[in-house]
């Protein structure tokens, strides 16, 4: 790209991050002692701030460069994502958002250690809780080096590496000094970005085609060099019964991973009731269905715009589709139009990537701190199993103590974070966020539904159903084709792939609910029925709720 691309582009995120910047010392002048303050910002939040907040957390790279460059390239399958995505918000509106509300505090193992032996449940969820945050990571990591690499021509590797350490350098000051409330404005900020850039781009789309998204459509098709097969379904999917069971299986992780997310879960936390918290899951799915529906214009545009064997030459993996766009769209390359929409989208898109991490690593942080360090710290009293989680405030010094526990935790997880990314630079971030969709709905999905809802679910069971989900999951990935036995490997030089689908939720998502099951049925231990009742008093009414 031209200089004045990398400036303008440059001096706009530096701006975003000047603000964020600012957003964070700003709030970190408050008192941050508390685990209330740190982890929930207060529960102070409206429904409206928590659902833009909610939308900004969600809406990632994945969403804005994932998934419209995987339109590009293969059309109607591409737009699976899109779908998934947006359906995953019915289930997490009608089973979830209110009973999590009730029952938990901070971390998703809080609403299962409400009628549990804490110290095998915090563990088991705190490790799942840290396994889906880093792969989500990557997923981050991996579009800030592709959409940096872009900017730059694409002939620095050392930039891409650079640029992944710097988000995870700010990804970490955010955390540590700011806090949810930090995080929680940034956010807000980058959702109200990302929704204007997102609109300006499908009105600019339309215009070019006079309104008619049928010429869009035609156009696309022709461009793409599959006809009409683009719009058709198995582009993607329609290689022989592995594509279609890998269809299947990813259609399941989308739809199903949401509701185990740890940094969507930790968000119904920072409103102050049950109530406020469904609400924030409307305000959310208003701008998220309207933001889904505006990518597939953006990707289907960037077919018939820029097309997709230049998208392909830009990045194998599609991460480009949507600046290339831009950059057209403005002018093409050379123009002042060009130049300033280019920017302007790199840097909505770098702003998408700095808000998402940093909701992500305090979401790990805090399973890490409140969850495993505490569990492992010293066992918690049985006398206090039996209450609600959270509904005895720990002495002062013991929250300090796990606060900064967090806020050392969030440093190592973002060296992690930025290792991994450097090693999946080359695959798209939308199948990345595919993949911890499936360890969530693996291995966080079944332990919470049957803690809401199975009156005879036990200890056992419930440490049987997140390792029988996330053991399963983790490993089924490393012994797939996306690590090896194929050219789009992380590794294409070897082959240690014996399961033959790309994402393993078909498999692993049964297995959890399975393992569940088996350790409750086949354990001696007995459900307490007045724990299960007061849990679902709880859950229902929000009755004895934080």
């Amino acid at each position: 790209m031209s200089g004045d691309h990398q400036t303008l582009a440059l001096l706009l995120f530096s701006a975003f991050v000047a603000v964020t910047l600012g957003i964070t010392t700003w709030v970190s002048r408050d008192r941050h002692g508390s685990a209330e303050e740190f982890y929930t910002g207060g529960r102070l939040f409206s429904p409206m701030e928590n659902g833009f907040a909610i939308a900004g957390d969600y809406m990632s790279a994945a969403s804005f460069l994932g998934i419209s460059g995987l339109i590009a390239l293969f059309g109607y399958d591409g737009m699976l994502y899109s779908v998934g995505f947006l359906v995953a918000w019915l289930v997490v509106l009608l089973l979830v958002a209110e009973l999590v509300r009730n029952c938990g505090r901070f971390t998703l193992a809080d609403v299962v250690a409400t009628r549990m032996r804490e110290r095998p449940v915090r563990i088991a969820a705190g490790t799942s809780s840290v396994a889906v945050s880093v792969l989500y990571l990557v997923a981050q990591m991996v579009g800030a080096g592709s959409l940096v690499a872009l900017l730059l021509g694409g002939t620095s590797e050392a930039a891409r590496a650079w640029t992944v350490i710097g988000v995870g350098a700010l990804m970490v000051v955010y955390v540590t000094l700011g806090g949810m409330r930090a995080t929680t404005w940034i956010q807000i900020v980058k959702a109200v970005l990302l929704m204007a850039g997102t609109v300006a781009l499908t009105v600019l789309v339309l215009l070019r085609f006079h309104g008619d998204f049928n010429a869009l459509l035609t156009t696309a098709a022709e461009r793409s060099g599959h006809g009409q097969g683009f719009l058709s379904p198995g582009l993607a999917y329609g290689g022989g019964w592995t594509a279609r069971f890998d269809f299947i299986s990813l259609g399941l992780a989308l739809v199903l991973g949401t509701a185990g997310l740890p940094h969507i879960l930790s968000r119904f936390y920072t409103v102050p009731t049950a109530r406020a918290a469904r609400r924030s899951v409307v305000w959310s799915i208003g701008l998220i269905g309207s933001f889904y529906l505006m990518t597939i214009v953006l990707g289907l545009g960037a077919a018939a715009v820029v097309g997709t064997d230049e998208v392909r030459a830009s990045s194998a993996a599609g991460n480009t589709a949507v600046p290339l766009l831009a950059l057209d769209l403005g002018g093409g390359a050379g123009s002042t139009g060009g130049t300033v929409l280019f920017a302007v989208v790199a840097a909505i898109a770098f702003a998408t990537i700095l808000a998402v991490v940093a909701g992500i690593t305090l979401a790990s942080s805090a399973s890490v701190a409140h969850d495993l360090y505490a569990s492992l710290k010293k066992p918690r009293p049985e006398s206090r199993t039996g209450s609600p989680a959270g509904s005895r405030a720990a002495p002062d010094t013991e929250a300090r103590g796990e606060v900064a526990v967090a806020r050392f935790a969030a440093a190592g997880i973002g060296a992690v974070a930025i290792a991994l990314g450097l090693l999946a630079r080359d695959l798209n971030v939308a199948f990345l966020v595919g993949l911890a969709f499936a360890v969530a709905a693996s291995a966080n999905l079944p332990v919470l539904l049957y803690s809401l809802f199975w009156r005879n679910f036990t200890t056992r069971g419930a440490v049987w159903s997140v390792y029988g989900g996330l053991v399963p999951a983790v490993l089924l990935v490393v012994f797939s084709p996306v690590v090896s036995g194929s050219p789009e490997a992380l590794f294409p030089g070897v082959d240690f792939h014996v399961f033959p689908l790309q994402n393993p939720g078909l498999v692993s998502i049964p297995l959890g609910f399975l393992a569940g099951w088996i350790g409750t049925v086949l354990g001696r231990e007995r459900a307490d029925e007045a724990k299960h009742a007061e849990s679902e008093v709880r859950s229902l009414t929000g009755a004895g709720a934080v």
